[in-house]
Order: C-alpha cells, then sequence, then structure tokens
C-alpha cells in the first residue's frame, strides 16, 4: 500500500466521483501514484484513516477537529497539508426577515432560529456559538429547528440552509443560519428574494475543508502529493474543469488557526464527545 498514495473522501454529491478521477488521472500522469476511496460519512473516514486504510483525508473542518483531537488522545499527530484558496477566511450569518420584527440579537430571546443538518460546521454549530458568545444560548434562550439533511457529511451540502431559509420565508421560524456564500446564492436564485431579508449578526472569519495526513503516511508520496496540488495553475486547461468544480482557483498551504470558532463550539456544547467515546479516546 506504500507503493501508492491512498486519499480519502466523502461522496457527499455525485460530482465527487467525477472530481476525483479526474485528479486520479492528472496525479498519475504526472509520476504520482494515486488512488481513492469514498466514504459514505465523515466518522467513517476518519475511523479508516486511523485504521490505515488511507493515507491523506479530505476532511471537513469537523472532521478535522475529530481527527485532530483524537490523534491526540492516542499521542499521534495529525497535520493539515493543504487547502483550497476557498477555504479561508469565510463566515456564517444570521438572517431575518426584513420586514419583521427582530431588530437585534437579543430580540431572538423567545424565538426560533432554522439551522442546518445537527454536524453543519457553518450552519449550525458555529452560528450556534456565536450566538452564544453574544449572550444566547440554544434552546434556552430561543428555540432551534434543525433541518437535518444528510447527516454524516457535515453540511457538504445546501440542503439544510436552504430549507432554513424557505422555513424563513414561509414565517416557521424567526431567523436563519447559513454561510455567506449560500446567503448569496439564494438571493440568486429566488430562495430568499433580493430585499426579503437581512444580515442580523455576522461570525468573525473561519476556515473550512483540509487535506489531513497522520504520522506514518509514507512521506515522499505526501510530499509529491502536496507539490502536485500547489504546482496546479487554474489557466492550466488540465485541471480548470476539476479546479471549478471542486470550487477553487488555488491550493494553499494547510493552517489550523481558522479552526478556533469551531473548536469553541465543540468544546462549549460537547459535540465531539460521543465520537471520542465511541473511538475509544
Amino acid at each position: 500500500m506504500h507503493d501508492t498514495l491512498i486519499l480519502g473522501a466523502v461522496a457527499y454529491d455525485p460530482k465527487v466521483v467525477t472530481i476525483w478521477d479526474g485528479f486520479l488521472q492528472w496525479f498519475r500522469a504526472h509520476g504520482l501514484p494515486f488512488d481513492y476511496v469514498l466514504f459514505h460519512n465523515y466518522e467513517r473516514q476518519v475511523e479508516q484513516h486511523f485504521a490505515g486504510a488511507i493515507h491523506v483525508a479530505w476532511n471537513s473542518p469537523l472532521a478535522w477537529l475529530q481527527a485532530e483531537r483524537l490523534a491526540r488522545a492516542k499521542q499521534r499527530q495529525a497535520r493539515a497539508i493543504a487547502m483550497r484558496d476557498t477555504d479561508q477566511d469565510l463566515t456564517s450569518v444570521v438572517v431575518v426577515r426584513a420586514d419583521g420584527p427582530v431588530r437585534s440579537v437579543a430580540d431572538l430571546r423567545g424565538k426560533r432560529v432554522g439551522v442546518g443538518a445537527a454536524d453543519s460546521p457553518q450552519a449550525t454549530m458555529i452560528p450556534l456559538e456565536h450566538l452564544a458568545a453574544l449572550g444566547l444560548q440554544a434552546e434556552k434562550d430561543f428555540a432551534v429547528r434543525r433541518f437535518d439533511v444528510l447527516v454524516g457529511k457535515h453540511g457538504d451540502h445546501v440542503g439544510g440552509e436552504r430549507d432554513a431559509a424557505k422555513a424563513l420565508m414561509a414565517g416557521e421560524v424567526d431567523a436563519a443560519c447559513m454561510i455567506d456564500g449560500n446567503s448569496l446564492l439564494f438571493a440568486q436564485e429566488g430562495t430568499l428574494p433580493r430585499g426579503s431579508v437581512r444580515v442580523l449578526t455576522q461570525t468573525k472569519p473561519y476556515d473550512h475543508c483540509n487535506f489531513t495526513v497522520l504520522d506514518g503516511a509514507p512521506a515522499p508520496l505526501v510530499q509529491r502529493f502536496t507539490e502536485l496540488l500547489m504546482g496546479m495553475r487554474y489557466d492550466d486547461p488540465a485541471v480548470r474543469p476539476l479546479l471549478d468544480l471542486e470550487g477553487l482557483k488555488a491550493w494553499r498551504p494547510g493552517r489550523t488557526s481558522g479552526y478556533t470558532l469551531l473548536a469553541q463550539a465543540c468544546d462549549r456544547f460537547g459535540w465531539l464527545q460521543p465520537f471520542l467515546r465511541q473511538m475509544g479516546a
């Protein structure tokens, strides 16, 4: 197995096969023995990463924290080696109806807040942490209505966020949480008609996905993989369609400073503990 770099990714959408089939051909054409394995959910991917089934994991921010905390508990090391340019410095927003009564965060007291899937960092975990830091605790100061679309995929889709947005327009919730980019998308597609909502509050910046490796991964293969990622150019017609599908223009070195908000959310609400107990940590 150490003569081929094995990558793990989660199949949150059919395009994932197209993306990684394309990258597989490109990596092999550039001298890197490469293959990939798709998982149904991130928890299984993290589990199999520690079992040695893969060398590199294309992890969600929550999966990164799961891997990092599990590695720490097992006296191992996890590293984020690369991420997309579009993974850095994102924000989430809490939006309300422009014609509604909620004018400040304090006005959410006693109201209903729509969020994405339970395991969505951008549409549930980070916004609820943001509101808690502002003095409003979920399920204590306001009711939470979750839109659990594709739990296990860690919000790598817009289903739950779109459902929360629709519920806001239908008057079923008083506010909706979503990543900033999706608020723009929902305006463009008409889910949130332009002028119908306004941003009540916005989180601090945070980072999203990264390529994670554990100690013991074959160093020469990981190094070559990283070099090839950093060498991809958006003006290269061989990779541009794949970069477009994956939503980036350039790969960046991995960093972990952008996971502070999510780590605080997990610590406040205990969201990591069930997984860590399941893994024997």
